[in-house]
């Protein structure tokens, strides 16, 4: 007798002697109870807590107005004061700067880039939509001037054109009576039509570099580029390729760089003396996160350029929705229109050597000072512990730049002519929220072992893994964030610590070969009592 049949023998003794309590002992014997599992413990959180937003963040002239958007949209005041600051940046630009020392050249330009983070549908795009209403509003009217500067430059070139026919057969009958000075200053005549017209700029969508760069040259001073899904631009700078217009946005977020284009621009000079872009989008969770794991793993997307999204924000969605329906606050959209005019009828200076307009400059109170110096102080020390991940801590460097330009487009906003100790202040506020919100996106970014530990707990529950599976099994399946052995390993080391599998290594039957891993599921994930 084997022993298959000794054990079914067995078996059949206990059910004769026992009835039904044998069978349910025979059962139990033969496969591991639930009740030899603990309970699975769930997936600790990948979002960190991050700060809420406090309205007095904002310039007063914003505050309402911004509000009023988020409560009537019921989306985050995040996501239309995030666009708030950044719109706002786009129409100071290089007219004004500000130098963060007392004796030194260090010149900050305030343009910002942001991006907000969230889920499809939680109300990005038309939040930021919404608040750069001023900057549409601004571009309608300089079309209209632009049109109607065209049409007159336009009739002045076609008259000096006629002029020019008649002082040329003046100049050439001069000539025949051999009058070469007359002839001359005939030709040399200015009908002084003026140069010719040019857009005012102050939002460009899906554009080349090269064409942006076209903009710039016409409009030295800065615009903003806005990308409805942010995605698309950082992954498109990551090809091959693309390293030109990649550096060209680099430059950009200094807003003090100058740059050249090697190729020819319509014609005209491809040379911008300062290259100021202010940036703003916005990007779905997953699809940052992915770029983060590419970027600090030293893909192309290592060199900063997420980095410069200082304002960068992932806030909580309410749980709770209500309908808001009533107009807008006419008043404070009003207000916060007149703020955007009167800061784009800002003047910069002319610089005295090039004949170039150089930005304002700025600096901060006595009182200010001081207070900047302290933090400067605190988070240069920062920088040097080596506590936090390579690529948050790059993204804190660029506060050196965000706290400065921060203050001084608040001092800006409230009429300011040196940066006060309550405008550094708000900023200094303004980066404490965002740095809460930077842990955040960072975290998720680069927790590659729970992201990978959820995928697989997604797929066991989903039952396309079956018991006992080994390593190998998932990762040849070649499903996202599991289509490695880099991913998966980790991935079970978590799940087995939170009792959701249970790892069993059993010896070769080849001597002196690998032992054999393989993982049971525990069975109460299927929700078995």
């Amino acid at each position: 007798m084997n022993t298959a049949e000794a054990k079914n023998l067995d078996h059949a003794d206990v059910y004769l002697s026992e009835g039904a309590e044998g069978v349910r002992a025979c059962i139990d014997a033969a496969q591991p109870a639930l009740t030899d599992w603990p309970d699975p413990k769930p997936i600790p959180s990948t979002l960190l807590p991050v700060d809420p937003f406090d309205s007095a963040l904002l310039p007063g002239a914003l505050r309402k107005w911004v509000m009023d958007i988020a409560d009537r949209m019921q989306c985050p005041p995040d996501f239309p004061a995030i666009g708030a600051m950044v719109a706002l940046s786009s129409v100071i630009g290089r007219k004004a700067g500000i130098k963060p020392k007392r004796k030194d050249d260090w010149l900050v330009i305030p343009n910002l880039w942001g991006a907000v983070v969230g889920r499809p549908g939680v109300m990005k795009s038309p939040a930021l939509s919404e608040v750069l209403r001023p900057l549409d509003r601004m571009a309608k009217i300089a079309l209209n001037e632009y049109q109607n500067a065209k049409e007159n430059f336009d009739a002045n070139k076609e008259l000096q054109e006629i002029f020019y026919g008649l002082r040329k057969a003046k100049a050439k009958e001069e000539a025949k009576n051999g009058n070469k000075d007359a002839a001359l200053k005939e030709l040399q005549s200015d009908d002084g039509i003026g140069s010719t017209p040019v857009l005012r700029r102050y939002k460009i969508t899906d554009a080349t570099v090269e064409a942006l760069g076209e903009i710039l040259i016409d409009n030295p001073l800065g615009t903003l580029a806005y990308r409805d899904e942010l995605n698309g631009l950082l992954r498109s700078l990551d090809k091959e390729g693309q390293e030109g217009a990649r550096a060209f946005y680099l430059q950009g977020y200094d807003g003090n760089q100058s740059y050249t284009f090697d190729r020819i621009l319509r014609g005209k000079n491809n040379h911008i003396p300062a290259v100021c872009i202010a940036m703003l989008g916005g990007i779905q969770p997953g699809k940052l996160q992915s770029y983060i794991r590419d970027a600090v793993s030293g893909g192309a997307g290592d060199d900063g350029l997420l980095q410069r999204f200082s304002l960068m924000v992932w806030p909580d969605i309410a749980e709770q929705w209500t309908n808001v329906d009533r107009w807008p606050d006419t008043e404070a959209k009003n207000q916060a229109f007149e703020l955007f005019k009167r800061l784009d009828a800002l003047q910069p200076i002319t610089d005295d050597e090039t004949g170039e307009s150089i930005p304002v400059e700025y600096r901060f109170t006595d009182q200010a000072q001081i207070l900047f110096d302290e933090w400067r102080q605190e988070i240069e020390s920062r920088l040097r512990t080596g506590e936090h991940h390579p690529a948050f801590e790059s993204h804190l460097s660029k506060y050196r730049k965000l706290v400065p330009a921060i203050a001084l487009a608040c001092a800006l906003a409230e009429s300011e002519i040196e940066v006060s100790e309550s405008s550094l202040s708000r900023a200094l506020a303004w980066a404490e929220y965002l740095e809460s919100h930077a842990a955040r996106i960072y975290a998720a970014g680069t927790s590659l072992e729970t992201d990978s530990a959820t995928a697989l707990l997604n797929k066991i529950k989903a039952k396309k893994v079956e018991d006992n599976f080994k390593a190998q099994d998932v990762y040849l399946k070649g499903w996202a964030r599991l289509n490695s052995p880099e991913a998966v390993k980790p991935a079970l080391r978590m799940l087995c610590d939170l009792d959701c599998l249970k790892r069993e290594d059993r010896p070769s039957g080849i001597t002196g070969g690998r032992p054999s891993t393989t993982y049971s599921i525990n069975p109460k994930l299927f929700g078995g009592v």
